[in-house]
């Protein structure tokens, strides 16, 4: 989008992008050096945090403070209102910006505050010069929500918290849920939450307060029956789990994220469940609450197995599911839960309440409608549930993301969604900075706007859009140079960790991470042969030489692929030092700090598999392309040594402490094998 002032053509860009948008291309409106923002939007914004908001970014672009009223009587030059009559619909706007002032008139407060948002964009791109223009719009997707890990290794603070929850705004987002596991410091569960920096009770009543005085709901999200691995490791717990005998085993990453599943046969599990919903509810708004319930692969598996051998594991799962919602609905809430089982088990679809939400995660790039198809056609409600696909790697995949996240929107939309929600995860210890989400936070924000905008565009459109709106790089191309770098993996921390986690501990093969390498996941060159391989390891060296053969492939690309990587590093750094800041109080550096370190890292990471695979006679020297440096592998111990002391500083600007250690002994772990 463009317009002119003083003969000057000037660019700026909205996303999401408005349905209708009338522009004066020759016309601009200068905002007064002096002003006045009045905000009629009654009980849904009190203390006029929206106004506010408006006026931080008049001050952040012009270095002057408008004055802020509320009422009847005041004159201003900007006026933020509720329609009074029915000229516009729930969830529209229309924004105004006129020589003789500017309006944003909401159909409801969803409306007023989406046009507000609108508002703040061209005025942090375009002020003190305005276009004059006429939007009207409104969104496809009544409920657009996102759904952040603060569980698997990292908590972030109340600060970071904070600071998301005003991005998630700016983007038109109308929901959060955090995921908590162990993370939240639940009365009489200490041996729980020890050691995880876990979220109290105050945090998240301040936390819900801010989140709703921007409006969004921020939804309680809690797993009660699958995912309660620290949980069930425990002394206290772990007989409510399904094998309470391995809870000794060492800590893993990988296990973490297979063995979890309550043991629902056992007459204390429902108690467990109930206390981690009851308190947890009383400290949000919301009536809404998420079960979870997901992925409880060993479900009917250990000492539940005799009642699954008489009942069947669908109906066990269904029955249990059922009886937790039905505690909710007693309490007046709306119980939502993860629909993978159900959906795996369609029986499970008609035996639960009618009043329960059923969370329809999806994340694979080229996703089908089938599954949408199957919920929509038995009836249940369901939000669609896309990924920003960042976990397991410092670089966030950008390709598979907007692939991911423009289908499901589309197909969400055709068969009726009732929401659509973006999921930020955080597997093997949540080793990717949740900035490097933000891209496809905003992927999620358009294609939830509007599907059909996904459908007939790029990505490289979108990229060019969100570098300039976002990272105010003029040029457009600081999202397609993070993607470059995002291409140039060739060892990855999932495969670190696997390598890793072949080995039990004892110096005996893992065979739980054995099974756990499957033939289509993602990194390296694909083949099931690999994967049979591994499973028929007999031995860690064996293993751990069949992984590397099967990555072999792409570890042989790492100097390409880091010269890339250099490239890539230095095109953002020029881009970010162009660029202006955005975000209040933000500086260039805050910007840019997160993505160089995980380009310098993955750079590193590159050269420590091909040390892997040279340790283990997977590759020999003469197929590494040019001479190796003396003493190579202890140069790169050495570097990610170093890298990983700048990486725990960044991740103590945004994160607590938390479970930073399991980071660092995969990266001493990985060091201590190199000098060897």
């Amino acid at each position: 989008m463009h317009y002119c002032v003083e003969g000057q053509t000037k660019e700026f860009e909205l996303i999401p992008e408005p349905r209708t948008i009338d522009i004066s291309l020759n016309a601009a409106v200068i905002l007064p050096y002096m002003g006045r923002i009045v905000e009629n939007a009654g009980d849904a914004d009190i203390a006029n945090v929206w106004a506010g908001q408006v006026a931080d970014d008049i001050e952040s672009a012009t270095g002057l403070r408008w004055d802020v009223a509320k009422g009847e009587r005041w004159q201003s030059f900007i006026t933020l209102a509720i329609a009074s009559d029915d000229a516009l619909g729930p969830d529209e706007y229309r924004l105004t910006i006129a020589h003789d002032g500017i309006t944003v008139i909401g159909g409801d407060a969803a409306g007023l505050r989406d046009g507000i948002q609108t508002l703040r964009q061209i005025i942090r791109q375009c002020a003190p010069a305005l276009p004059a223009l006429t939007i009207e719009d409104k969104p496809a997707y009544q409920t657009r929500g996102y759904y952040l890990d603060v569980t698997r290794g990292r908590v972030p603070t109340l600060d970071w918290l904070k600071r998301w929850a005003d991005k998630l705004c700016l983007y038109k987002y109308n929901q959060l849920q955090l995921y908590v596991e162990h993370t939240f410091a639940f009365d009489d569960m200490s041996e729980t939450w020890r050691g995880a920096s876990p979220l109290k009770p105050a945090d998240i009543i301040a936390f819900d307060a801010y989140c709703a005085a921007r409006g969004i709901e921020l939804v309680p999200s809690v797993s009660t029956f699958g995912h309660l691995y620290m949980a069930l490791r425990t002394h206290e717990l772990r007989h409510l789990g399904e094998f309470p005998e391995q809870a000794d085993r060492p800590y893993s990453l990988i296990e973490r994220m297979e063995h979890h599943t309550l043991n629902i046969t056992e007459s204390d599990a429902f108690a467990l469940s109930c206390t981690l919903i009851d308190g947890y509810l009383q400290l949000f708004r919301s009536r809404k609450f998420n079960i979870c319930g997901d992925e409880t692969f060993d479900l009917g598996k250990g000492r539940s197995k005799p009642e699954a051998d008489r009942r069947g594991v669908a109906a066990m799962y269904a029955d249990y599911v059922s009886r937790l919602c039905v505690h909710l609905s007693e309490q007046g809430r709306e119980p939502m839960f993860w629909g993978d089982i159900a959906v795996e088990m369609p029986e499970i679809l008609e035996r639960l309440p009618q009043d329960v939400t059923l969370l329809n995660w999806l994340y694979a790039p080229d996703i089908t409608d089938e599954k949408v198809r199957l919920v929509a056609q038995s009836g249940a409600a369901q939000y669609v549930c896309p990924a920003v696909w960042c976990w397991n790697a410092l670089l966030p995949r950008l390709d598979w993301a907007w692939r991911n996240i423009s289908h499901l929107a589309q197909y969400g939309q055709h068969y009726g969604a009732m929401g659509f929600l973006v999921t930020d995860w955080g597997d093997f210890g949540h080793v990717n900075d949740p900035r490097m989400a933000i891209p496809g936070m905003i992927y999620g924000s358009q294609c939830a706007w509007d599907p059909q905008w996904a459908a007939n565009a790029t990505h490289a459109e979108l990229d060019r859009r969100i570098s300039m709106v976002e990272y105010g790089d003029a040029t457009g191309r600081f999202v397609a140079a993070l993607r470059d770098a995002s291409h140039q993996v060739t060892f990855s921390w999932f495969n670190i960790v696997r390598y890793l986690e072949l080995e039990y501990g004892d110096g005996s093969l893992n065979e739980d991470v054995c099974d756990s390498i499957r033939a289509n996941d993602d990194g390296g060159a694909q083949g099931s042969q690999y994967a049979e391989l591994i499973h028929g390891s007999t031995t860690v060296r064996e293993a751990r030489a069949h992984l590397l053969a099967w990555l072999k492939p792409d570890i042989l690309r790492w100097r390409e692929a880091n010269a890339a990587l250099h490239a890539a590093e230095a095109r953002l750094g020029a881009m970010g030092a162009r660029s202006a800041a955005y975000d209040a109080g933000a500086t260039r550096g805050e910007t840019l700090q997160p993505v160089l370190i995980a380009v310098e890292g993955q750079r590193l990471f590159n050269e420590l598999g091909v040390c892997l695979a040279l340790r283990e006679g997977v590759v020999a020297e003469t197929e590494v392309a040019g001479a190796l440096p003396d003493k190579f592998p202890q140069q790169v111990a050495r570097g990610i040594e170093q890298w990983f002391e700048t990486y725990a500083a960044v991740w103590r600007t945004v994160s607590a402490e938390a479970e930073l250690r399991r980071i660092a002994e995969v990266i001493w772990r990985c060091a201590d094998l190199l000098r060897r």
